[in-house]
């Protein structure tokens, strides 16, 4: 725990995350979830796990359970093919305008040394 500083070798760096075998979604997911608005945040290998297991593997998995469950019980296990209607696709073009608009706003963000 504390500051990381890459003059005096401490933190998680590159090289050093990938030989702790720990794979790169994870430390995606778990950098994404820290990721400070204006200040420095602190990291903690135990956090690390903690966030991994309760937050992305228990909800993701329960997500992937339920949407299997729903598919079994509603649709005998197999995904029916879809027909989109005009309004379907209105609302993908939304999502997808969104979806822009938030990558651009991710883009804009910016690790500022000494900030």
């Amino acid at each position: 725990e504390g500051k990381f500083s890459k003059s005096r070798g401490v933190g998680v760096f590159g090289d050093m995350a990938q030989a702790t075998g720990v794979p790169a979604d994870v430390w995606r997911f778990y950098l994404l979830y820290l990721r400070p608005e204006g200040q420095d945040s602190s990291f903690c290998w135990a956090d690390l796990m903690l966030k991994n297991n309760s937050e992305l593997l228990n909800n993701l998995g329960n997500f992937i359970n339920r949407a299997a469950m729903f598919v079994c019980k509603f649709f005998g296990g197999t995904v029916p093919s879809m027909e989109l209607a005009a309004e379907d696709r209105r609302l993908l073009a939304r999502v997808g305008l969104g979806l822009q608009q938030y990558h651009q706003l991710l883009e804009k963000v910016r690790w500022v040394p000494g900030g």
